[in-house]
């Protein structure tokens, strides 16, 4: 049986993991996909232009990803910390544009604060990482 505090890790990774592959990522990738395939506008490029960042376009793709798969990675538990660290660094990219454009960023901090989490603790509990181990 698995420990109460195991489960309710494993509750929030897979939560906080699909939030942020459905209700961010997600829109990205469309974005993304309307860029690449039908020569739309993608406005994320846009925003990280802004930031500063050379090269927009492949920032733009990887902050997606990270976003989306890393999102839904994170949630299954595969590859957490790898997955984890990418989340983590995309969302200090947004916690700094936040704050640097009087945006609200606590929603980021907190997928930061839960990103890191799960860097340091990896996939334990119910994860597909913890099935591979056994």
């Amino acid at each position: 049986m698995a420990k109460a505090s195991n489960i309710v890790l494993s509750l929030l990774r897979f939560a906080s993991g699909l939030m942020l592959a459905f209700f961010h990522g997600l829109g990205k990738v469309n974005g993304a996909l309307g860029y690449f395939f039908n020569g739309k506008e993608w406005k994320f490029i846009n925003t990280v232009s802004n930031i500063g960042f050379p090269a927009p376009v492949v920032f733009a793709l990887s902050a997606t990803l990270s976003e989306f798969v890393g999102g839904i990675l994170l949630a299954i538990g595969l590859f957490t910390r790898y997955s984890a660290f990418f989340v983590a660094f995309t969302m200090a990219v947004a916690i700094y544009r936040h704050l640097t454009t009087d945006m609200r960023f606590e929603l980021a901090g907190l997928y930061f604060l839960i990103s890191l989490l799960f860097l340091f603790k990896g996939g334990e509990g119910i994860s597909v990482d913890n099935l591979i181990k056994k």
